[in-house]
């Protein structure tokens, strides 16, 4: 399973992006799509996740309010909103997916991973 993330690039402080995650080859009916981001010398933490009908997600505390996921299943296609940036921000953002209907947002629980897209933010 091949997951493209795209949308990332260098964006000022203030500003807002909107990054998608395709997964074409996916065929499973229930599913999980995550975002996990890893800022420079930094592991790799859990952004936000949601089911592929969208009915849940999760959120980590640190990005509450500013960031929105979103799902188009009929597209195989998630979307995170990212408003208000900030340099925190900063770092490379992850596509993964989890083959199973289960919300968790636990890396250690996801299946595939893309290649990731960068994010900069600019003073």
């Amino acid at each position: 399973v091949q997951l493209v993330e795209s949308g990332g690039g260098l964006v000022q402080a203030g500003g807002s992006l909107r990054l998608s995650c395709v997964a074409p080859g996916f065929t499973s009916d229930d599913y999980v799509i995550g975002w996990f981001r890893q800022a420079p010398g930094k592991e790799r933490e859990e952004v936000s996740c949601i089911t592929n009908s969208g009915s849940s997600s999760y959120y980590a505390d640190s990005v509450k309010g500013r960031f929105s996921i979103s799902s188009d299943a009929a597209k195989n296609t998630v979307y995170l909103q990212i408003d208000s940036l900030n340099h925190a921000d900063t770092g490379v953002y992850y596509c993964a997916a989890r083959n199973n209907w289960y919300l968790t947002c636990r890396k250690d629980a996801m299946d595939y991973w893309g290649k990731g897209t960068p994010v900069t933010i600019s003073s």
